[in-house]
């Protein structure tokens, strides 16, 4: 929870202002996983922050809700042709990778629960 909560301010998630009497205060929750190799044994144990996006008013919250994504057929296709022609390939990961984006409405959401800030516990997360 630690390193999440870590990242998310390392990427400067989101702004800690006074909570808004006008707007809908998005709820959050912590969600725990297992990693595991590729042995079935554990890696280790995952947890991320996510807010109830479902709490949120269409045309009121937010407009548009496209993310882009690649099809895994798509995937396929390209290592297909990849491996057809010998090509090196190569892979990453974006750590992270949600937090990148700007939001251009007005988002607010709870802090996480057990990471309040304890010199502002009734403030809440203004999402960039």
């Amino acid at each position: 929870m630690q390193e999440e909560f870590d990242a998310l301010l390392m990427n400067r998630t989101w702004d800690l202002v006074p909570r808004p009497s006008h707007c809908n205060i998005v709820s959050g929750k912590w969600v725990f996983k297992h990693k595991l190799r590729s042995d079935g044994t554990l890696e280790r144990y995952k947890a991320r922050w996510v807010v109830r996006g479902f709490h949120q008013r269409p045309g009121i919250d937010f407009g548009e809700t496209f993310t882009p994504v690649v099809k895994p057929a798509t995937i396929r296709s390209v290592l297909a042709v990849v491996a057809s022609k010998q090509w090196p390939a190569h892979q990453l990961d974006v750590s992270n990778a949600f937090l990148h984006g700007e939001l251009k409405e007005h988002v607010f959401c709870q802090q996480p629960t057990g990471f309040a800030d304890s010199a502002r516990p009734t403030a809440v997360c203004k999402l960039r």
